[in-house]
């Protein structure tokens, strides 16, 4: 099933030719209509649902725009992620006209709006959390997507909305500027029904003004607002593409973990009573599954310039083996004592009861490279550990650790990161 995105507010998307199989929907809710027919197209292998807020020609003012149709209607069709996009005044001297940003918390000024989708608690109580409003997720993905760009951005802020149409009078400015960054008429009703409603929201934000604080600014007026939006279009489009490419990809991933995830056989009791063992071996048998657990390590350090992939005894050979030769580099491997049959460094570690012992040979990394440790899990980490530090020993940079499978109550992983290494991993198992 495709991933379905909305999009609410002047995008610039409907009006361009990259959206493909483009149709118009027109939809009925029991609030009544939304604010203009929604249009439907694909983007990077996501269905994407397009809201013109104020109406096609913008005729709609704020207090009548009808969000609750709006939402609804979107979560009719599917959505479960909405990037929205607003102009706003600027209420700090930082955050200047033609820059964007990426809202973390809203106050809600408006009065004659139906925000809410609970008229009544004839089903149950309904009180909504809306300590953090905005999907902290999208609003990533937002910020990665101006990142990369160069745009100019600001990654927190608060959004004050107001009733509207009217602009704010001086002295109502002078007020919010002790609360909020930015002042619209649009955003906070959206983002509490979305909450209400199940949907991630985030909005991108364009500065189109100063409101009328700064004395040295004429006072917003609409045409004002209307030329920097014109301005800044082909920007919020391409922030918006670029984030949408990476929700897809991330869903992508997610339905991947999924599917590896199904392919490793949990055998209960082995090697002792109590203990669930992950047996990878199902999952190396299956090449869909063992394709997609490759492709994620590739696209993760294929631009990581790693030199030299370790990978432990025994199945840490297998994946390490694997991905070497799709990075094109060299691959070591590290065995348990006696088994490797040249000089070697060895280091050794404590388990629950006793001690082991792991090798490497000394001729295997040069001082300065980049490794990449792997293996198929990650427990307890002291194996892991002890790698690390064979590594180091022989002048090798660790760049990362990397686990097709996590099991998080052993607290693996956080020992290595306690010791300062970066770890990854692609499946968790709880409850070992």
């Amino acid at each position: 099933m495709a991933l379905k995105i909305g999009i609410i507010g002047g995008s610039g998307l409907e009006k361009s030719d990259l959206l493909q199989n483009v149709e118009d929907i027109e939809i009925e809710t029991p609030y009544g209509k939304p604010s203009s027919k929604i249009k439907k197209g694909v983007l990077n292998g996501a269905e994407i649902y397009i809201l013109s807020r104020h109406g096609q020609n913008h005729e709609i003012p704020p207090t009548k725009v009808n969000n609750r149709a709006n939402i609804y209607a979107l979560g009719k069709l599917g959505c479960k992620h909405i990037f929205a996009t607003t102009a706003v005044g600027s209420l700090k001297n930082n955050i200047a006209p033609g820059e964007f940003v990426i809202a973390n918390q809203f106050i809600d000024f408006t009065r004659h709006r139906d925000i809410t989708f609970f008229d009544d608690f004839k089903e149950g109580i309904r009180h909504t959390s809306m300590a953090d409003p905005f999907s902290e997720t999208l609003r990533q993905y937002l910020i990665d997507s101006c990142e990369e760009l160069g745009m100019k951005y600001h990654k927190i802020g608060t959004i004050l909305t107001i009733e509207g149409p009217r602009f704010s009078t001086r002295a109502e400015s002078y007020m919010f500027r002790r609360f909020a960054h930015v002042i619209n008429m649009s955003t906070s009703p959206e983002a509490i029904l979305a909450r209400e409603a199940g949907i991630e929201y985030a909005v991108i934000a364009m500065v189109t003004d100063y409101d009328c604080w700064k004395k040295t600014e004429k006072p917003v007026t609409w045409e004002e607002i209307e030329a920097v939006m014109a301005k800044n279009s082909e920007n919020v489009k391409k922030v918006l593409i670029r984030a949408i490419e990476k929700l897809s990809h991330g869903d992508l991933i997610k339905r991947d973990i999924e599917l590896i995830k199904s392919k490793i056989r949990t055998i209960p009791d082995f090697p002792k009573p109590g203990i669930m063992f992950r047996d990878i071996t199902t999952l190396l048998k299956d090449h869909e599954g063992m394709e997609k657990v490759m492709e994620i390590l590739y696209n993760r350090y294929k631009d990581r310039k790693i030199d030299v992939i370790v990978g432990i005894e025994s199945r840490g050979f297998i994946v390490g083996g694997n991905l070497a030769g799709r990075l094109k580099c060299g691959f070591v491997p590290i065995r348990k004592k006696g088994k490797l049959p040249h000089e070697t460094e060895s280091h050794e570690y404590e388990l629950e009861y006793g001690t082991d012992t792991v090798e490497i040979h000394k001729d295997a990394i040069h001082p300065g490279q980049r490794v990449l440790l792997v293996d198929d899990l990650i427990a307890t980490g002291g194996t892991a550990l002890a790698s690390c530090k064979l590594i180091e020993a022989l002048g090798g940079k660790v760049v990362e650790c990397a686990f097709v499978i996590n099991l998080p109550d052993l607290k693996g992983i956080e020992k290595l990161r306690e010791k300062g290494y970066n770890t990854f991993h692609i499946v968790e198992f709880e409850g070992e």
